[in-house]
């Protein structure tokens, strides 16, 4: 991540307000794209409050990028069984998000991108905030992921 707060995105930049403002990543990134998903603050904050953290603190698949996941099925995923064009339309956008998320930060799993160790049985974040290799992204992959989807989007709008 090469970028500075003044070259995100005006989206990038309104997650990672959010997450100043206390939401978790995964919060953060699908609240950004309301106007788009159709979901009011309140559900997309209820629905996407177990997934900060890596899911849950368990420091797996990033928060940021769930949440961008999140926000793609809901503008342009699928409701209905066999809707396998669409599906298969969907997971593709995924994997170039994916492939882009893993080109430009090395990873797309939370602890590989804070260098931190994997949660211990009973151990809390507190005691991971501790960990002398934290490298803190959190707010940065906010605004990187909610970008990066924008322009993911804008190239596939006439797809």
């Amino acid at each position: 991540m090469t970028q500075t707060n003044e070259t995100y995105s005006a989206r990038g930049i309104r997650a990672q307000e959010l997450f100043a403002q206390g939401y978790n990543c995964c919060q953060s990134v699908l609240l950004a794209f309301g106007d788009m998903t159709g979901l009011d603050d309140k559900t997309a904050a209820r629905v996407a409050s177990g997934f900060g953290g890596g899911i849950g603190m368990l420091r797996d698949v990033c928060g940021t990028f769930t949440g961008a996941c999140m926000a793609l099925g809901m503008i342009e995923g699928y409701d209905q069984p066999g809707s396998n064009e669409i599906k298969k339309e969907l997971f593709a956008k995924i994997r170039e998000f994916a492939g882009r998320f893993t080109d430009d930060n090395g990873s797309y799993i939370c602890r590989e991108l804070k260098g931190i160790d994997p949660p211990k049985e009973n151990v809390g974040s507190s005691a991971q905030e501790k960990s002398p290799r934290r490298k803190r992204p959190c707010p940065e992959l906010c605004a990187y992921s909610a970008q990066l989807l924008e322009t993911l989007l804008l190239e596939h709008a006439n797809d």
